[in-house]
């Protein structure tokens, strides 16, 4: 189900490189797909939409939008356990998000000059929402609680419906839970489109986030200038760095627990003790034998899957920064010490008593995170994701003459004589 690889310089660097080929580039014929469905939203706006919903899901939505009075209805229809657990997750990730605020600044100097910048939310926000079997609540509540905490004067979100028109309710449940003002019923590229261009029914929006499909990942990916976008996604993975201390039965429920995402996943565990590694084997052995994803969980394992024994804490380190995992979980003796050692991953849980599905769910950081290692250049969702910010410049004339000498010249120098007249016509 997984192998052991012994680095000495060579293998890892080639198991490295197996593996990132999982996250290859888009198919052209799925490009081709989406770029037709994209157009005709565009041109055709609901008709197309509603079209496309009922072609891929097989039935148009007994209602189409639901408005934020209406999704409150949907609390009564969950299990109320259930309902405590959200409303617990979302109060954490609202603790969370509200750190992350940012406000403007003015500077001003003795000479007149007011330097500034202005932080203002987005005024329309778009979350995608995946149904059917990958429907989670939970990326409702990552999407759109950063987004209103931001100030997002308006949150849409587009979910399909199921194969016979009805809503999901946990979904629905959770949107008005983390403050959404409006669902759409339409999923998919259409929906994506719809959000980018505006249709009759569903608003033009500044910004989609919110995982999906492969049809609706390239279609943010197509859509992106015409309106913003949180990441190009790609398959989910985990990375966790073990020593003689962690615990073999959690080392492979961890690393499961990303396998089951899909047969793309990939789950690797760098560790220093060869003893760790063969008992982790074993645990993943019994483990999987009672979980309901099991074969999913065995194919990613077998195909994307790796442990990996190095010599030294030093050397497992720098294998996960070259990676660059979406999760990085650091299982050893004193966590804390070496969490300025993780340069390059989306979210690092420290400790043996901190699993990836803590932070999935509950602690509060953002579960929407950079995969296929863009955690090198790539942050996680916050309420960053939904601000834009301006600056703003005064000069009275005394400053400006000052300035003007230096100014003339580098415009000169850059050949553009305009930029330097618009300041000499002022001296």
């Amino acid at each position: 189900m997984i192998n052991i690889t012994y680095a000495d310089g060579r293998q890892e660097i080639e198991l490295l490189g197996q593996l990132k080929k999982r996250s290859a580039e888009t198919d052209a014929k799925v490009t081709q797909v989406v770029s037709d469905i994209i157009e005709n939203v565009k041109t055709n706006g609901d008709n197309a939409a509603l079209g496309y919903t009922k072609k891929f899901d097989g039935t148009i939505p007994q209602k189409l939008k639901y408005s934020k009075d209406e999704l409150k209805q949907f609390i009564e229809k969950c299990d109320p356990e259930f309902i405590d657990a959200l409303e617990r997750a979302a109060k954490n990730i609202e603790e969370y998000h509200k750190m992350q605020k940012q406000n403007g600044f003015v500077n001003t100097r003795p000479d007149g000059v007011i330097l500034g910048q202005r932080v203002r939310a987005l005024k329309r926000a778009g979350i995608y929402v995946p149904g059917g079997t990958a429907a989670y609540p939970s990326s409702v509540l990552m999407n759109a609680i950063p987004a209103k905490i931001a100030g997002v004067e308006e949150i849409i979100m587009v979910t399909p419906p199921s194969k016979t028109g009805s809503e999901n309710n946990e979904i629905l449940a959770a949107a008005f839970i983390a403050g959404v003002d409006c669902v759409y019923m339409v999923g998919g590229a259409q929906a994506v489109a719809a959000l980018a261009y505006g249709t009759e029914t569903i608003p033009k929006v500044d910004k989609i986030v919110g995982p999906g499909n492969i049809y609706v990942a390239t279609a943010k990916k197509l859509l992106y200038g015409v309106v913003d976008i949180d990441m190009i996604a790609g398959p989910s993975e985990i990375l966790i760095i073990a020593d003689h201390t962690a615990n073999p039965k959690f080392l492979a429920a961890d690393l499961m627990s990303q396998a089951e995402h899909d047969v793309l996943a990939s789950s690797i565990l760098v560790t220093t003790d060869k003893e760790i590694a063969k008992a982790t084997v074993k645990e993943l052995e019994i483990q999987v034998e009672r979980l309901s994803r099991k074969e999913i969980i065995q194919k990613a394992l077998a195909d994307f899957g790796a442990i990996i024994v190095c010599d030294s804490l030093d050397k497992a380190f720098e294998i996960a920064n070259e990676v660059a995992p979406e999760h990085l979980e650091i299982c050893v003796e004193n966590p804390l010490e070496y969490i300025g050692r993780a340069d390059n991953a989306g979210s690092v849980f420290l400790g043996n008593y901190s699993p990836e599905a803590l932070g999935d769910y509950y602690a509060g950081p953002n579960h929407v995170l950079p995969t296929s290692g863009t955690a090198r250049f790539f942050s996680p969702l916050s309420v960053d994701s939904f601000i834009k910010k301006s600056s703003f410049i005064y000069y009275p004339e005394k400053a400006l003459k000052a300035a003007a000498k230096d100014i003339v010249n580098i415009a000169l120098q850059e050949g553009l004589t305009a930029h330097a007249n618009s300041v000499e016509v002022r001296l």
